[in-house]
């Protein structure tokens, strides 16, 4: 089963570097905060590079 990644919304800072790292995974929503919009739309390591860059470290993979 393939590791899939989540956002925690309320932890979220809206400073955009998930998405400038994964834009197909990761968008900023209306509220300027990040969300998954696509799970399979960057390879696991881009993923993990988007989690590790994260200053708020908000970005986690579900169990």
């Amino acid at each position: 089963m393939a590791k899939v990644p989540y956002v925690d919304r309320d932890a979220c800072i809206g400073c955009g570097t998930c998405v400038a790292i994964c834009p197909a995974v990761f968008q900023l929503k209306d509220d300027g905060k990040s969300d998954v919009v696509d799970a399979k739309g960057g390879s696991e390591a881009e993923i993990q590079q988007a989690i590790d860059s994260c200053p708020a470290q908000c970005i986690h993979w579900k169990k």
